[in-house]
């Protein structure tokens, strides 16, 4: 994810701003859950650098999500932003993963980028009809607007949020600044999405601070964590989001995504085992699942 990057993190302040107040008064909402299930994993699984490391020697590509999904329990999906599959594909999806998997696949950007947001188009409903074939598999949707989308369009995303269907959990990220200012404009964007019980993306992200907001607005949150090589910084930010996810869970939080992204996706896995341990241990009671190296790797996860 090129987004927020920087060439140069030495001068980043990447400690998590304080926790938002209303995220008190929304968790004390939620029943409760009788399981908190946590979901950590890269995004993408075409990865053939990581044949005879995280997939077994000799792997071939038309396995890799099989192979990922022995992995992981989770994915930031983004085949679904290019393109709506067909019914056939889905079901091939939904097969080749085991039943502790869930897929958070990307809304469209035929959907997303448009300007009224896919209303007069007949994709959303495709999309929805094919996607809904997940079946229990299905996670988290993800609909990423495009950085000028305003506060000034929230109309068109009410609008939207009132046509998705209400059998899909979605999440929507937005970029523009003036979402994470102080202001009636921003707080109503998270007020809607809590209204349709719609998840706030958080993303934490050297170059913009902004959009690590964590503000909670459902009883699920999908972040992105975007690591920089398996920098120490990297490793003191799954500390701290490990203390962050603890405390949500202890007050009311159902479940949770966790996306790790590293440059070229290479060291994804790694810095998803490296979650996996600091979440496990902050977290015992929590349900995850990390990755372990194939045989006879073992020994250079770090």
């Amino acid at each position: 994810m090129d987004f927020g990057k920087l060439p140069s993190i030495d001068k980043v302040d990447f400690q998590l701003p304080p926790e938002p107040t209303q995220n008190a008064v929304l968790l004390a909402s939620l029943p409760k859950a009788s399981q908190p299930t946590l979901y950590i994993g890269p995004t993408g699984y075409n990865m053939k650098p990581w044949v005879g490391k995280w997939y077994p020697p000799g792997a071939q590509e038309k396995h890799f999500l099989r192979h990922y999904a022995a992995q992981f329990n989770t994915i930031e999906f983004n085949t679904t932003h290019y393109r709506i599959p067909d019914f056939a594909t889905v079901d091939r999806w939904r097969e080749e993963v085991p039943v502790d998997f869930r897929f958070c696949p990307k809304i469209p950007q035929s959907i997303s980028h448009a300007r009224d947001l896919g209303l007069s188009s007949s994709e959303m409903p495709l999309f929805c009809e094919a996607i809904q074939r997940l079946e229990a598999k299905m996670g988290c949707c993800f609909m990423q607007l495009p950085p000028h989308f305003i506060p000034r369009e929230l109309n068109v995303l009410a609008r939207f949020l009132e046509y998705f269907s209400k059998k899909i959990p979605l999440s929507v990220e937005v970029r523009h600044p003036s979402f994470f200012e102080k202001t009636a404009e921003a707080e109503s964007f998270f007020k809607l999405l809590e209204k349709h019980q719609v998840a706030a993306v958080i993303t934490d992200v050297a170059g913009r601070r902004d959009v690590c907001h964590l503000r909670l607005t459902n009883a699920q949150t999908l972040i992105r964590f975007v690591g920089n090589g398996l920098h120490p910084s990297d490793y003191t930010r799954v500390e701290e989001w490990a203390e962050r996810l603890k405390t949500w869970f202890e007050n009311g939080l159902h479940e949770a995504y966790f996306f790790t992204h590293e440059p070229d996706n290479l060291l994804g896995p790694e810095l998803t085992a490296l979650c996996a341990e600091a979440f496990s241990k902050a977290m015992p009671g929590i349900s995850l699942r990390g990755p372990k190296q194939v045989a006879g790797q073992q020994g250079t996860l770090f």
